[in-house]
């Protein structure tokens, strides 16, 4: 399934984001980041065994100067508010939506002045059943 990848896709088409967003953790510099958080689940499994699926996802951003992190995280967070579409290339999955679960806040700053802030999201998406191919 592409969800992630077709999210991460959407956040860096943001413009003026600041950095471009990636899968995984934050690095030792400065950084943007996509990845998944726990709780994620199976809302409805049908007959067919296509999936509901409330997926969540954490955007970090990591930076020397908190208000570059703060109108970052902000316009992405705008962004995904108003989002009514993102298309699988591999068709498998359909988007239902996405909700803000916590607003842009600050995580930590260190004692090398880097701060980090963070945005969660929570994504509801039907995961289709892949074909069986024959052979």
């Amino acid at each position: 399934m592409d969800f992630m990848q077709r999210l991460q896709g959407k956040i860096n088409e943001i413009p003026g984001l600041p950095a471009t967003c990636v899968l995984g953790y934050l690095g030792v510099a400065e950084s943007l980041v996509l990845y998944p958080l726990p709780g994620s689940r199976t809302v409805i499994e049908y007959m067919d065994g296509t999936k509901d699926q409330q997926l969540n996802y954490e955007i970090a951003m990591k930076s020397k100067s908190s208000n570059k992190i703060n109108s970052a995280l902000w316009m992405i967070q705008n962004e995904l508010e108003q989002l009514e579409k993102i298309e699988s290339q591999n068709n498998s999955f359909q988007f239902e939506g996405i909700v803000i679960t916590s607003k842009p806040f600050i995580n930590q700053i260190d004692d090398q002045d880097w701060f980090v802030f963070l945005l969660n999201v929570q994504a509801n998406i039907t995961v289709l059943k892949e074909e069986k191919k024959n052979g």
